[in-house]
């Protein structure tokens, strides 16, 4: 046979595969679902969520026993704070937790009795804040705000004291050294523009492996070998099988990376300086690790269900171990070995410091370079995992072989028997 012969062969039978996995994706609702609907719908839902990016009038509650001038001046100045609003005021300590218990508030002012005394005496007065952790967005608007409070409160009283007769004066007095503080790479420091890109491109790796191995996993419920590894048109060839299988997830995530690498942040206006050529630099090998990653996984769970409590249990670990809401040098080595086993760990910190940090394709090629060996590490795992699956595919179809010419002996001797007692 020719060589010309051999490749249209070949692209025949991953034209087959190719079109009986796309059938099975669109008729299978569960699929459908995991690799269409979730990829479009899940970014818009965490978009809008955090759309806001910081959050802004926490309700705190004030026990003030001083009931000064000054402490009425420290409750106005944190009122008029964008970040905190005082709801309610409260008798004693007690009757504000049980507010802050109840949900009520997210914090407590607590001004002492002596705290005006202690001012006036020149000597250091005490606020005590007390914060709900559970949140860690109004732990920071709470105590943030008393800070910035306390602190212009000090420098008025510092003002006082000096004496000076300009307001130049005053300012050198408090402020000698000039201080600008610039958030680099989120300038609105919002959670959104932080978080976001990585849970799109988590998003990605996740549904991938949760559409594969549940198409996967029903075929095998249902005892359909055939529809895991279809052995009637390349019986002999795991890579047409695998190129076949790959080539149709691959187009439908090129139209959901587009849509989640650049539709998303523009719609909702979150950081995005990345050009597209970096992007698709950056996208090739990592939708192609993706999709080798799930078939690899596909092929060691048995049942549907399975995979799902897989992903979705591994899914926040994940996201820690990118480096992104956790910082990487606080990751114990272990499982920063572990995270390399996973595409979008390198795939989160690329496209962050592509698409927020503005960096080149230079400054991550260390990330591009271990995707690129992801995709050879799962290509030959994936061959070797269908290797294994076409090896029990010809085990069952020997097996229905020769349950059906058993079948057929007993009928081929029944027949003669009752043919014989005829005669």
């Amino acid at each position: 046979m020719s060589i010309y012969r051999k490749i249209i062969n070949w692209l025949d039978d991953v034209a087959h595969v190719w079109r009986q996995e796309l059938k099975h994706v669109f008729r299978d609702e569960g699929v459908l679902m995991f690799c269409i609907l979730v990829p479009l719908g899940y970014p818009l839902l965490y978009s809008w969520i955090y759309n806001n990016e910081t959050v802004h009038e926490v309700p705190v509650v004030v026990v003030d026993q001083s009931n000064s001038q000054e402490s009425r001046k420290f409750i106005r100045m944190c009122d008029a704070s964008p970040d905190v609003k005082i709801a309610c005021y409260a008798v004693d300590l007690d009757d504000a937790k049980s507010l802050v218990s109840r949900q009520v508030v997210k914090g407590i002012y607590f001004i002492p009795e002596d705290f005006a005394t202690k001012l006036n005496r020149l000597e250091q007065g005490t606020i005590s804040v007390y914060c709900d952790m559970a949140l860690m967005l109004t732990y920071k608007a709470v105590y943030q705000t008393a800070l910035a409070v306390t602190t212009e409160m000090g420098v008025e009283i510092k003002k006082h004291l000096l004496g000076n007769y300009t307001a130049r004066d005053d300012l050198i007095s408090t402020s000698p050294l000039h201080v600008e503080e610039v958030s680099i790479f989120n300038p609105s420091g919002g959670y959104g523009s932080s978080v976001l890109p990585a849970v799109l491109f988590l998003i990605i790796q996740q549904t991938l492996a949760l559409g594969v191995g549940m198409a996967a996993g029903t075929a095998r419920e249902r005892s359909r070998y055939s529809d895991i590894v279809p052995v009637d048109r390349c019986y002999s060839s795991v890579g047409r099988i695998l190129s076949g299988k790959s080539l149709c997830y691959l187009m439908i995530y090129a139209v959901m990376c587009t849509y989640l690498a650049i539709v998303v942040p523009r719609m909702f206006n979150f950081i995005h300086i990345a050009t597209w050529q970096s992007l698709l630099a950056l996208l090739i090998p990592y939708l192609l690790s993706c999709v080798l990653f799930a078939q690899t996984v596909s092929c060691l769970v048995h049942y549907r269900e399975n995979v799902i409590l897989l992903m979705v249990f591994m899914s926040v670990p994940l996201l820690f171990m990118s480096g992104v809401s956790w910082p990487q040098s606080s990751i114990p080595s272990f499982w920063q070995v572990v995270s390399w086993i996973f595409p979008s760990t390198f795939g989160i910190r690329a496209f962050v410091r592509l698409n927020s940090m503005g960096a080149t394709l230079v400054d991550v090629k260390h990330e591009l370079i271990c995707l690129w060996l992801l995709v050879g590490f799962y290509f030959a795992m994936a061959c070797i995992v269908y290797g294994i699956e076409m090896s029990r595919a010809r085990q069952h179809i020997k097996e229905r072989l020769e349950a059906l010419r058993k079948k057929r002996a007993v009928r081929l001797q029944f027949k003669t028997k009752k043919k014989g007692s005829e005669a």
